[in-house]
Parts: C-alpha cells; sequence; structure tokens
C-alpha cells in the first residue's frame, strides 16, 4: 500500500493553499470589477506572495519559479472562478472561506520550511506567519482595502494559535501527518469562530 511521504504531503498542502488563496485572489478581483488579466495578476500575487517573501528571507529557491504546477493551479483557479463566480457567489462568506482555508495551509508550510534550517521554533512561528498573510496583505492593498491583518477581526492571531499547536504537536513527537492536519485545523477553527462570534483583540484608542 502507497504512504506519502512527508514532503509529498507538504507538497500536496502548498497546491492547495495555492488554490485557495489564487481563488480568493480572483473573487476579490470580481468584487472591484478586474479584467480576466487582472483577475490572473491578483490571483497569483495573492498565492504566491507570502511563500516568495519567505523564500527569499530565507535565501532558499523560491518554489514557484522551479515548479511550473504552481502557474497552472493559479491559471486554473482564475478561470474556474472567472467561469462559476455567480455559482461561487451564491454562498456566503465564499472569500472568507478560501482566504481562511490559504492562511491554514501557509502557516504551517512555512513553519516548516524555518525548522527545517534550524530558525528558532518562535522565530519559525512568525515566519509562518508572515508566510501566511502577506499575499492576503497585497490583495487588499492593489484593491485598496485595509488588509484584513489590520482590522478587528482574528486574522493573524488565528495563525499564531495554530503554530504553537503545531510546536506542541512536535514536541509531543506526534506523527507529521497529524500535527499538520491537526495545527491548520486550529487555525481554521479559530478564525471561523472568531468571525461568527464577532470576536476581536483590544484596539488602540
Amino acid at each position: 500500500m502507497y504512504s506519502m511521504t512527508v514532503h509529498e504531503i507538504i507538497l500536496v498542502c502548498d497546491y492547495l493553499g495555492t488554490l485557495a488563496f489564487a481563488i480568493s485572489g480572483a473573487l476579490a478581483a470580481a468584487r472591484k470589477q478586474f479584467d480576466l488579466f487582472g483577475g490572473i495578476f491578483l490571483g497569483f500575487v495573492t498565492a504566491i506572495g507570502g511563500g516568495t517573501l519567505r523564500d527569499m528571507m530565507l535565501n532558499i529557491p523560491v518554489a514557484w519559479l522551479h515548479d511550473i504546477w504552481y502557474f497552472y493551479i493559479v491559471v486554473f483557479a482564475v478561470g474556474f472562478t472567472f467561469v462559476c463566480r455567480n455559482y461561487i457567489e451564491k454562498y456566503s462568506k465564499t472569500l472568507f472561506l478560501f482566504d481562511t482555508i490559504g492562511i491554514s495551509v501557509f502557516t504551517i508550510i512555512g513553519m516548516q520550511k524555518g525548522l527545517a534550517l534550524d530558525i528558532h521554533p518562535i522565530l519559525s512561528v512568525m515566519m509562518g506567519i508572515l508566510t501566511a498573510v502577506f499575499g492576503g496583505i497585497v490583495r487588499d492593498m492593489m484593491c485598496v482595502d485595509i488588509p484584513l491583518i489590520f482590522r478587528k477581526e482574528i486574522y493573524a492571531t488565528a495563525c499564531l494559535i495554530g503554530g504553537c499547536a503545531y510546536l506542541l504537536l512536535n514536541w509531543l513527537a506526534c506523527p507529521d501527518f497529524i500535527s499538520i492536519v491537526v495545527a491548520s485545523l486550529v487555525i481554521f477553527v479559530v478564525r471561523t469562530v472568531s468571525v461568527i462570534k464577532n470576536w476581536s483583540l483590544p484596539r488602540f484608542k
């Protein structure tokens, strides 16, 4: 029976995160009435922005420059959104859903890359948060919106909690697959519940 390696699991998660963020970028472009090229461009920078900055900071090869599948995934995601937008928009909070999936996956991937290079665990959590939120920041700024990370919603805090959960699971010597899934679910649940319950951090007066 075939069993996926840790590297393959991470790669699949990276593809899923890229797909989710590309769709969120395409939906944002649709709401701002960008043309198809604008949608592809916004989907692309949303999907690969955080990972690009992470890899450059870690001085490692930028992932999407060495794997054409990232480009194919973004084009597919934008094309799918362009064709099926009316169907997708029937479900409220669609942009929120794909954005939350994206940050859930990319936080853990960013952490793993940092830990693999012997970055301090706390700094690896920060690397994961950066990976998760930077693409969304670029997306919102290009759409002339205040980035989600700067609003009252629980956003980067959810990534922080999930990152700490991943470190705890690693310390308990849990299998990598379980650690990835559980930590990603923690981020997704914390972010979702915080929006439903209207939780927020204290704001500057």
